[in-house]
């Protein structure tokens, strides 16, 4: 079972909207496991191995907190929420694919448990469920969540083929990570709004919120990975050095011409697109050098930026607990580095 509210994102929140949070995000986990059940056992054990691995459950957090803002006990809100986890979920099990990844959540992934055939066969099962479940939704709903898989995936291959010939790389990361994180959590936000009833100003504007606020979640994230110990994050650190997946703080410091810049592009490669297969003394002496370098405080100085913007898009909303609920996320993703 995932640990629910918004605590876990260290919120603290208006007690009676934690508690509707709470319920919410239970009702939640119930129809997440309804809804990878299959006649067939295995599949809904394979289905099940990233539900029962737990999470935080946060783009389903945001679709709750989104439906605050007219009425949250609308019937759409859950399922919604629910199609929201299962879109996040199926894109996992293809990651862990792409990436060759042998654990997730602490746990053996899908494709090392059993092969990556069956990963690839159950993240496309999930999709076809959060399908399903969006189409009992209304069309919009449906169209909605079909253009922001279609983006996901187009996030992905913009990854995997990396910058064009003369493209700027920091520009092609940042539109990445649009396509690839934040353009689900601008849905979770959209679809809360609008299932709850909310008017289409509503919706537009969480939408923004959720897209900026995204972009500034991975940004953490990239941060976390090289500046925090183990025994702080919880994860290796490194992880995207070693997978070969170049992350802001690199690249800005790749752009050096400092000691450090050169010492990276000597242990990366200059081509920070194509340094998978490096060792474990490289990536090990290369968090030495980032976590020294200037582009780290560039990059957290990026990560500001995109949460202002977040916290800025929710200036036409009403105040109120779910209001501050969101600022109170944008301000997290900034503390969580510092």
């Amino acid at each position: 079972m995932s640990a629910i509210g918004l605590d876990v994102m260290g919120i603290r929140a208006d007690p009676d909207l934690e508690k509707a949070v709470r319920v919410g995000l239970a009702a939640v986990e119930e129809m997440l496991r309804l809804s990878v059940h299959s006649e067939f056992s295995f599949v809904t054990e394979a289905s099940r191995h990233l539900v029962d691995a737990g999470g935080k459950r946060f783009r389903p957090m945001v679709v709750l907190l989104a439906a605050q803002f007219a009425d949250p006990e609308a019937a759409g809100v859950v399922p919604a929420a629910v199609a929201i986890e299962l879109t996040h979920l199926s894109t996992l099990y293809h990651d862990d694919v792409m990436d060759e990844a042998p654990l997730r959540r602490g746990a053996a992934s899908a494709n090392a448990r059993w092969t990556n055939t069956v990963a690839i066969l159950t993240g496309d099962f999930l999709f076809a469920r959060a399908s399903e479940i969006t189409a009992d939704l209304g069309p919009e709903a449906t169209r909605i969540l079909a253009r922001t898989i279609a983006t996901l995936c187009e996030g992905q291959i913009r990854e995997t083929v990396g910058p064009g010939p003369g493209q700027n790389q920091i520009e092609h990361y940042l539109r990445v990570i649009t396509d690839k994180t934040a353009s689900l959590i601008a849905t979770s936000g959209r679809l809360g709004a609008m299932l709850a009833g909310a008017d289409r100003v509503t919706a537009d504007v969480l939408a923004a919120f959720g897209e900026r606020f995204g972009v500034a979640f991975q940004l953490s994230d990239d941060i976390i990975d090289l500046a925090s110990p183990t025994e702080t994050s919880g994860k290796t650190p490194g992880t995207d050095l070693r997978e070969g997946i170049p992350t802001l703080p690199v690249l800005y410091a790749l752009q050096g011409e400092d000691a450090g810049a050169r010492r990276l592009r000597d242990l990366l490669g200059a081509d920070p697109w194509a340094s998978s297969g490096v060792t474990e003394s490289a990536v090990v002496e290369a968090l030495e050098v980032l976590r020294e370098h200037p582009a780290m405080d560039r990059a957290r100085a990026e990560l500001a930026r995109w949460s202002g913007e977040a916290r800025a898009c929710l200036a036409p909303l009403p105040d109120g607990p779910a209001k501050t609920a969101l600022e109170s996320l944008a301000d997290f993703v900034v503390d969580r580095t510092s």
